[in-house]
């Protein structure tokens, strides 16, 4: 399925006559499925599960590189959602956020292309999680608690008066990570249920005043 998305969201970036050019050469659809072939073979296991790469290289000639110029931001954006949803989809664990950088090498013919991988841990070291906002930013969760409020130094501020001046956060504990109401004035919910203390999943959503935020993890 992320590889499905992926390739319909890519339909869409080579609209126009950049569309024949694309289609003579290397797809980057095809980058994606080696990607996540990536992750498959270089998997091991973990304390907790199984354990995936989620630090990719994407090594690219010359021709390629700039044939993907126009759309190379929007390119790597995409391969990073492939990734999540490999991950998510084959249950594996991710030990920090997941990137995907491209780079070049003259040594290369075009349509031929490396993939270098890393496990790398993400701040606090341990899983990858994030928050991810209605318009689709990504806040990530470090070292401390993300505490979700009204007041400026919240570290995901909501202009919202149905909304607390610190109303709740997420924090790591115990190798997982959990939401904590703050004693708002509205309650939070999880799911539609009011929740005063929840370890998160992959997917929950987060209602805070009139906001909605989903947990991801990758």
């Amino acid at each position: 399925m992320g590889l499905e998305r992926f390739e319909r969201r890519l339909e869409r970036l080579v609209e126009g006559a950049f569309a024949k050019t694309y289609r003579r050469g290397l797809q980057p659809v095809e980058i994606g499925r080696r990607l996540t072939r990536e992750m498959d073979l270089q998997r091991t296991a973990g304390v907790r599960g199984t354990i995936a790469p989620n630090v990719f290289r994407v090594v690219l000639s010359e021709e390629d590189v700039s044939r993907f110029e126009s759309f190379a931001e929007a390119l790597s954006t995409e391969l990073v959602d492939a990734a999540r949803q490999h991950a998510h989809q084959e249950g594996y664990g991710l030990l920090g956020p997941v990137e995907v950088e491209l780079l070049e090498d003259a040594d290369l013919r075009p349509g031929v292309f490396l993939i270098e991988t890393e496990v790398r841990e993400g701040p606090g070291g341990g899983p990858a999680a994030a928050l991810v906002t209605p318009s689709g930013d990504r806040i990530h969760l470090e070292d401390g608690p993300l505490v979700i409020g009204r007041l400026p130094e919240c570290q995901l501020r909501l202009d919202d008066p149905n909304v607390s001046r610190r109303h709740a956060e997420v924090r790591r504990r115990d190798g997982y990570v959990t939401l904590f109401d703050l004693g708002s004035t509205n309650g939070t919910l999880v799911n539609g249920i009011p929740a005063k203390e929840r370890r998160l999943n992959e997917g929950d959503r987060i209602t805070v005043g009139r906001t909605t935020l989903t947990f991801e993890t990758g």
